[in-house]
């Protein structure tokens, strides 16, 4: 199987989640809310829909998700001034405090990805990944 790319891909990808888990886990943080706060973080005021797309789980995970997030005081939920109807989701103050917090746990993983790769190789792993989900 080490031969088939997919497979490859998915075998990293699960280490790579379990590593991270383990460093988000003393803050009590799952990958998932943390990828929520990342989105916000980058764009506040999004709609479930889109939020959902964006952190890769389906909606009915998501809603479960936010709701907890809501009691946390991490994002809140208005109206979309668009069309009042909708909800849109956004980060809150203390959302924004953690994601800070956060972002730092993410980036030690980040160079540590880095530095096993060595020199301009991320770079290129990074492009070709690009290109498979543009594809």
């Amino acid at each position: 199987m080490e031969d088939q790319l997919a497979y490859l891909i998915a075998s990293v990808n699960r280490q790579l989640e379990e590593d991270l888990e383990d460093r988000l886990r003393p803050e009590g943080i799952p990958i998932e809310q943390f990828r929520i706060l990342t989105a916000l973080a980058a764009r506040s005021g999004l709609s479930m829909g889109h939020l959902a797309e964006l952190v890769l789980v389906d909606a009915t995970t998501l809603t479960k998700i936010i709701d907890r997030m809501v009691a946390d005081a991490l994002v809140y939920r208005g109206p979309d001034p668009n069309d009042r109807r909708k909800v849109l989701i956004y980060l809150a103050s203390r959302g924004t405090a953690l994601h800070i917090k956060l972002d730092e746990i993410v980036g030690d993983q980040q160079r540590h990805i880095i530095d096993r790769l060595r020199g301009d190789k991320a770079e290129i792993l990074k492009g070709l990944l690009r290109d498979l989900m543009m594809g």
